[in-house]
């Protein structure tokens, strides 16, 4: 799992998938861009991409850097994570969450796409 990670990062920061995401044996629907405003901070834009296989990824600036995220399990919404990053959403709100800083409350929360 860690090498297809790696392998889509490789292809995401490259450039080489700006609109589409290439993992060998899964076929995504074309990516779904989303620009979120928050309350505090300029604007930022997330790529989705949902695979035929039930997966779904992540694409978003994590300090000035694109990070790709992977869907985990959520009870409400979707949540996505990457190390120590979580990417929470429902509907067309998020939060953004580090377990660094605090696992239980957003370092940047109340985001929504227009």
């Amino acid at each position: 799992m860690k090498a297809l990670l790696s392998a889509a990062f490789l292809l995401v920061a490259t450039g080489a998938a700006s609109d589409s995401l290439m993992v060998p044996q899964v076929t995504f629907s074309p990516p779904v861009v989303a620009t979120y405003h928050c309350a505090t901070g300029k604007p930022f834009t997330v790529t989705y991409w949902n695979g035929d296989n039930g997966q779904s990824f992540a694409l978003m600036p994590i300090a000035g850097k694109p990070r790709l995220l992977v869907d985990t399990m959520a009870a409400d919404g979707v949540r996505y994570a990457a190390g120590s990053i979580v990417w929470w959403t429902k509907g067309r709100e998020g939060n953004l969450y580090d377990a660094r800083v605090d696992p239980d409350k957003p370092t940047v929360a109340g985001c929504s796409s227009r």
